[in-house]
């Protein structure tokens, strides 16, 4: 399996010719390019998971991509032929397959709106498991490989985050949503993701580098 991280939530996943493409949004770039997707999947209907503006020319781009969306999000969606993605839903996506759990977005406030959110349990042909939550620590899914972390957001502290890591306690762990942290803050914040992470648990941070293969 070999992941690029594309900016906050957004990653390019790929195994056996399969190229799968997570929450292309506002804060992520370098998704516009890309071609030959299999599929986009989108975990929920903020904007900092999906750029629909960006994401119709991307979808343009790939037009045999399944877009498989939080039902909530495809409900909004202007796009066609968007497949409603619930919890408890499966898909095959050539040689990769993806199980959506959860079900609702992490708790901000009585005046936020909580909304549909979807985690995407990514399962490839050679026995690898990666787990991107979308933004929710509710589900804790054994056997992963690599878990997505989301390192910041306005619905979480960092003390949730670690407790949702060693619950998951991955092989390894790759940051993401972290839009909102300036260089010194992503560092304090993986500092912490250091210290007191499971102790069989790597961080490979990949922003700003080349791809990684699991």
């Amino acid at each position: 399996m070999q992941i690029t991280t594309l900016g906050h939530a957004c990653l390019l996943v790929e195994s056996g010719g399969t190229r799968l493409l997570i929450d292309p949004g506002v804060y992520s770039a370098g998704f516009e390019s890309l071609t030959a997707l299999d599929a986009i999947l989108v975990t929920h209907q903020h904007t900092d998971h999906i750029d629909a503006e960006r994401l119709a020319g991307v979808v343009a781009a790939n037009p045999r991509a399944r877009l498989l969306f939080e039902p909530e999000t495809a409900a909004e969606s202007a796009l066609d032929s968007v497949t409603a993605f619930g919890p408890g839903e499966t898909a095959q996506l050539g040689s990769i397959n993806v199980s959506a759990v959860g079900g609702q977005h992490a708790y901000n406030h009585d005046r936020v709106p909580q909304v549909g959110n979807v985690g995407l349990v990514i399962g490839t042909g050679e026995g690898q498991t990666l787990f991107h939550p979308g933004d929710s620590y509710t589900d804790s899914p054994s056997d992963v490989d690599v878990l997505a972390l989301p390192l910041n957001a306005p619905w979480t502290r960092v003390s949730e985050t670690l407790d949702f890591l060693r619950r998951v306690s991955p092989r390894i762990v790759v940051p993401i949503h972290d839009g909102l942290l300036n260089e010194a803050g992503r560092a304090a914040y993986l500092m912490h993701v250091e210290n007191a992470g499971p102790d069989q648990t790597e961080l490979w941070d990949l922003a700003n580098r080349a791809p990684a293969n699991i």
